[in-house]
């Protein structure tokens, strides 16, 4: 089985629309094939790819895009460029039906799993710290008691660190729209 370290896959998981997506020339890089190879994949089996599995950018998006890549402006393509959803990835190697697909699929599934519990990891952190928010405008006049808030505060901020300290090396790579 081919395997592709994470941060390759990493680095081209995009956030569009507030979804994580995939362009059609990253992954047709991955499953070495052409990008028309994808587009003529979506084209010839529109039943397999609903809106929700892949959609194409505006101009804007891609112009937005092209800067935050640092894309050449030359050349370009005709067609609007496409992205897809996890579950369009999916479906992509189930339509592909190649070895290199099939391979490159179970990778980037892995990917996206491991992004979804990162983000629900921190998600749970921040909820925690909201919590501790609210419980200490709750407890102003009780000096001793926002005391303990804030050194819990602080321990978990220093955990957050230190797991990021851990973890340098597996930055997240999909972008934020700003």
């Amino acid at each position: 089985m081919r395997n592709l370290p994470q941060e390759i896959i990493e680095n081209q998981i995009y956030e569009i629309r507030n979804l994580k997506v995939m362009l059609d020339s990253d992954l047709a890089k991955l499953y070495e094939v052409e990008t028309k190879r994808i587009n003529e994949a979506v084209k010839n089996n529109p039943e397999k790819f609903p809106e929700d599995f892949y959609f194409e950018l505006t101009q804007s998006e891609s112009e937005n895009l092209k800067s935050k890549i640092s894309t050449s402006s030359w050349g370009g393509r005709r067609k609007a460029v496409k992205v897809f959803t996890e579950q369009g990835v999916y479906m992509l190697a189930t339509v592909l039906k190649s070895q290199v697909a099939t391979d490159v699929t179970i990778n980037i599934m892995r990917t996206f799993t491991k992004l979804r519990e990162f983000a629900l990891t921190y998600k749970d952190i921040v909820i925690e710290l909201k919590n501790l928010k609210e419980n200490l405008k709750l407890t102003q006049n009780q000096t001793s008691e926002n005391s303990q808030h804030i050194k819990t505060a602080f321990e978990i901020l220093s955990q957050i660190l230190e797991d990021t300290k851990n973890t340098e090396e597996k930055v997240m790579g999909f972008r934020h729209k700003p």
